[in-house]
């Protein structure tokens, strides 16, 4: 992959989460609303234990980001680097509840802005920093953990993406991630949503068998590989969809067609089933 090809997706991605950044507060609970939801924007999918599970997404999102920092396994001792880090979620829970000092990076200049801004209103060890995931501006051995939690979805070349996780990793320490891939080829009548997603989240995939080789290349040893769509995906569409549903009831001529035009991907995505989530853990050797 180019240089320039490199650049121009890290200032794309940037641009993406300058808007969601700005919009956030609108789109996902705050913290009156949810009990110790933290800083109130975990800006991911969420997780339901089963089909009776009806937590609303800010609750799931959480159940996502602690299933993520449990397999971190990391303490008061431990230094973490959260790939891609939003506007503060969940670097902030993690410092919360295992005491770490975490270093977040994101490519975006206002999730900069409102996570360092979360972190001046806690006594905890966070930093944030703009950087692209491509090039860490970090030394060999810096960090005992890593997560990136759905930022790989964003990366143009994952192999490079892994290869600097592992490299800035000390000898042992743990890389946890969550993906997107394709469960099943996507079938025709769902390609247009699917496309869309492809289009205003900046979304790639590749095929979640690639990604043990891709681990074992960057010098880490594989774990576990957990494919956790059906607790992810279809609700988080569902709450997705919410705003269009409910305008939608009051508009008898309103049709995912109409939605597609309109540039909403969600509705269309709730059953496309082959469109797959999965949870990755691993470790440096």
């Amino acid at each position: 992959m180019s240089e320039q090809t490199s650049t121009s997706n890290a200032e794309a991605v940037g641009k993406l989460y300058d808007r969601f950044a700005a919009e956030s507060r609108d789109l996902w609970p705050d913290e009156a609303e949810v009990p110790n939801f933290g800083f109130g924007e975990h800006l991911h999918f969420g997780y339901w234990e089963d089909e009776d599970d009806d937590a609303p997404l800010g609750v799931a999102a959480l159940r996502l980001t602690d299933m993520v920092i449990d397999r971190l396994r990391v303490d008061d001792t431990h230094h973490v680097l959260d790939v891609g880090c939003g506007i503060g979620g969940p670097a902030l829970r993690t410092a919360r509840r295992t005491g770490a000092r975490v270093t977040g990076i994101t490519v975006s200049e206002a999730q900069i802005e409102q996570a360092k801004a979360a972190a001046l209103s806690e006594d905890l060890r966070l930093d944030f920093q703009l950087a692209d995931a491509l090039r860490l501006p970090f030394l060999d051995a810096s960090f005992d953990a890593a997560f990136a939690l759905e930022s790989m979805m964003h990366m143009p070349d994952r192999r490079q993406v892994l290869g600097e996780i592992a490299r800035v990793l000390r000898p042992g320490g743990r890389l946890v991630l969550t993906d997107f891939f394709e469960r099943a080829p996507i079938p025709e009548v769902h390609r247009p949503f699917v496309d869309l997603l492809r289009e205003t989240s900046l979304l790639t995939t590749v095929p979640v068998e690639d990604y043990p080789q891709m681990l074992r290349d960057a010098g880490m040893l594989f774990e576990e590989i957990r494919d956790i769509s059906d607790h992810t995906t279809r609700n988080t569409f569902i709450e997705m969809s919410k705003p269009w549903t409910d305008w939608a009831a009051g508009n008898p001529d309103a049709t995912l067609e109409l939605a597609l035009a309109a540039g909403i991907p969600a509705p269309g995505l709730i059953d496309v089933e082959e469109l797959g989530y999965l949870l990755l853990a691993a470790q440096r050797r």
